[in-house]
């Protein structure tokens, strides 16, 4: 069976922990997670980064830094991961569900404005497949109409929009290093702070509403209940194994993107024919081969097409169910119809996708895929 996904360790992971542990300082804010910050703060230019315990905490502090309350609206694609929304329903916000674009899953642009009302307080853009959003349009709403804006940059390392790095454009962004991701620590996020306002705070509300951190730096004489928060901050145990990673992002995007570009040159004669589409990349945006997908012509399509798959060994998955069509939200829905979003939750199929995959796995996925649509 070819797998869909297969972490990839580049060598010194385990090196990093052992050292990590050897310094008898493995829980959070260790030497490695100083390196990891270190790391992005001077490759994207990010103004703040701390790590967390995976991107749904990092989503969860954005919605205790924006002061979520009951009745604040929030604006997000319905065709996204849980946690996107989850993180604002927890502090009681309304999420204000809008569609995907036509062109691919990200949320489209233009429907943005007339959902804005009074209440609406964030936009959340996801960057499906790290592939981002038209953010000059997000930015400019969020101006007018003096909202904030969390990028969910979960799939987005390495990214870009109009050559600037993906998560470094709205207020605060978060992002993953999840098993799956270009870039794992197993479980692992990060909070991004590109707003001087939220600086001094996202430390403490990582830190269990304390300001330990401004003690440990000999800012303060003693430290003590400042704020609300949580445990957010991971082990540097994850951290080193992090930074293992991140020492190899180079070489790991390079092979990524190669995959990407043999399943792109291998199925383009099905999109062609009409039997597929492939993933649509805008010119502002660049590809960091986050996932291959297809796009089947019907829900009864992609079953058929899964089952063939693995009827000759490769796994292959579906992705996102439309959040609003969900049974905890439905209810909670407006009645909007969001056509596009659930023509992704039907149609799109994701290919195995990792480091390791030989061109011979993939010269063998293609000619399965194909096989299937020459019986059509």
């Amino acid at each position: 069976m070819i797998t869909f996904n297969k972490p990839y360790l580049t060598g010194k992971e385990t090196d990093y922990i052992k050292d990590a542990v050897s310094n008898l300082k493995i829980s959070g804010d260790g030497v490695y997670t100083k390196k990891c910050h270190d790391f992005f703060e001077k490759k994207y230019d990010f103004k703040k980064v701390l790590l967390t315990t995976s991107c749904t905490d990092a989503l969860e502090m954005a919605a205790i830094l924006l002061d979520i309350k009951e009745g604040d609206e929030v604006i997000a694609p319905s065709y996204t991961f849980v946690s996107t929304v989850n993180a604002f329903v927890l502090r009681g916000a309304k999420i204000v569900f809008i569609d995907s674009s036509v062109e691919n899953p990200t949320m489209d642009v233009e429907a943005i404005e007339a959902l804005i009302t009074p209440k609406t307080k964030v936009i959340v853009p996801v960057h499906y497949a790290g592939i981002a959003c038209e953010m000059d349009k997000i930015m400019q709403l969020a101006n007018k109409y003096n909202l904030f804006v969390v990028e969910d940059a979960a799939q987005a390392i390495d990214s870009y929009y109009k050559n600037k790095p993906l998560g470094s454009i709205g207020h605060l962004s978060a992002f993953s290093f999840h098993e799956t991701k270009n870039i794992v620590s197993g479980e692992g996020g990060m909070l991004v702070i590109n707003d001087d306002r939220f600086l001094q705070r996202a430390e403490i509300i990582r830190e269990k509403g304390t300001n330990r951190s401004a003690f440990f730096r000999g800012e303060v004489d003693k430290y003590g209940w400042v704020d609300i928060g949580s445990s957010f901050l991971p082990s540097d145990i994850i951290a080193a194994f992090l930074y293992a990673q991140l020492e190899n992002l180079e070489d790991i995007q390079e092979k990524r993107k190669k995959i990407w570009k043999v399943y792109q040159e291998g199925l383009q004669g099905l999109e062609r024919s009409g039997k597929i589409k492939l993933p649509f990349i805008p010119e502002y945006a660049t590809n960091n081969a986050h996932m291959f997908y297809i796009l089947c012509n019907s829900l009864d399509e992609r079953t058929q097409l899964v089952q063939h798959l693995r009827e000759n060994d490769v796994y292959a998955v579906f992705h996102y169910l439309s959040l609003h069509k969900s049974p905890y939200y439905t209810s909670k829905h407006d009645g909007r119809k969001l056509m596009n979003a659930d023509r992704y939750a039907d149609t799109l199929l994701r290919l195995p996708f990792y480091y390791e995959l030989s061109n011979e796995q993939l010269s063998y996925i293609i000619s399965v895929i194909s096989s299937f649509y020459e019986k059509r």
